[in-house]
């Protein structure tokens, strides 16, 4: 048995899959009054998350520092499984940013605040782009903050031809899955570009994450060198920025996914259009916090990761919702815009076949 499990039977649901918008509206409604129940968190698993994830991930540094000294092959090689234990770190950060973590709010925000420096995302920043993300998600007129920027067809071809070309290098998969998330990380995240920096409290989430780095990379390269430091952190932080934003990008960016204007908009019917259920191996599941039972987190944010495998298998019609298979994910990649006409994410190349 993995760790995290609790063990909670399933309830019953007795409402059929919804066809009709409306009745997905009213059944997502329902189903997330009925998951309230998970809400409370477990404090011997979260205590246990804690350590199953922070204690492993310096094992594997202080290795990786180790493998230095046999070959930089070693140390790549474990830097694979130093970066799933970091994502997991950032589930948790995540976790705590969402309230869900402990009861305590001081108890979140404290440890959110010690996890931002391992993740090198600023915890106050962050939590408030992430909150944007969960109050907007699916919402056509509320795109851009806290998401992948996402253009319907009708934006696309009003472009200029150098604005398509900019949208099409955005979506190239080195960029999203390869410059993106180091930008993300080591410069985004460090300078606090964008909507969620025009407040003090942003602010002085973001300058005071810098400073701890700082600190952290001085006390680390005092100690071993800053060579070393570089050489062993650094993979770790690119591969695990990937990982992260892989992961979203899976979840909310799939053949099946819904878009709604503001009109037909709903929160929690959005939980269900506008969110995957990545159907990994339980192994990996475990690594990545659950994080892919996301359809599960966006219709209650304040229950637990570790709770959330639980609440999925608890409403049978919550089972029905798009799945992705890992291979089935990597189909994803070439995605690009929403077609407001068919109510579907298509290719670049789909686009260019119908206006041939």
């Amino acid at each position: 048995m993995l760790p995290d499990e609790t063990g909670v039977q399933p309830i019953c649901a007795s409402t059929p899959t919804p066809a009709t918008l409306q009745d997905r509206k009213q059944a997502a409604r329902r189903w997330a009054q009925q998951l309230a129940a998970f809400k409370q968190p477990v404090l011997g698993h979260s205590v246990g998350q804690i350590g199953t994830t922070l204690l492993p991930l310096a094992g594997l540094t202080v290795l990786m520092g180790f493998s230095l000294q046999v070959g930089y092959w070693l140390t790549l090689l474990l830097a694979i499984p130093a970066a799933f234990f970091l994502v997991r770190a950032f589930i948790l950060q995540h976790d705590c940013g969402h309230g869900s973590l402990f009861k305590s709010g001081w108890a979140n925000d404290a440890l959110g605040r010690c996890l931002s420096v391992l993740t090198m995302t600023p915890y106050g920043y962050w939590k408030r782009e992430h909150a944007i993300h969960h109050a907007t998600s699916g919402n056509l007129e509320k795109r851009g903050i806290g998401d992948i920027t996402t253009l319907t067809v009708r934006e696309y071809l009003a472009l200029s031809r150098w604005g398509r070309l900019r949208y099409r290098l955005y979506r190239h998969p080195i960029v999203l899955f390869g410059i993106g998330p180091a930008f993300m990380f080591l410069i985004r995240h460090r300078i606090a570009i964008g909507d969620g920096t025009n407040d003090r409290a942003a602010w002085t989430s973001v300058l005071s994450t810098n400073a701890a780095i700082l600190a952290a990379l001085a006390a680390a390269s005092l100690l071993f060198g800053w060579l070393p430091v570089l050489m062993v952190w650094g993979p770790v932080i690119l591969l695990a920025a990937t990982i992260g934003i892989w992961m979203f990008y899976v979840q909310h960016q799939f053949d099946g996914v819904q878009w709604h204007h503001e009109d037909d908009w709903d929160f929690h019917a959005a939980a269900l259009d506008g969110c995957s259920f990545y159907d990994l191996p339980r192994w990996l599941h475990w690594l990545t916090g659950y994080i892919g039972y996301h359809h599960v987190h966006h219709l209650s944010s304040k229950i637990p990761n570790y709770r959330l495998r639980d609440c999925h298998l608890s409403i049978p019609d919550l089972q029905r919702v798009r799945a992705l298979g890992l291979l089935e994910s990597l189909k994803t990649v070439s995605l690009a815009l929403w077609d407001e006409d068919s109510r579907r994410m298509i290719r670049f190349g789909d686009l260019r076949e119908r206006m041939a």
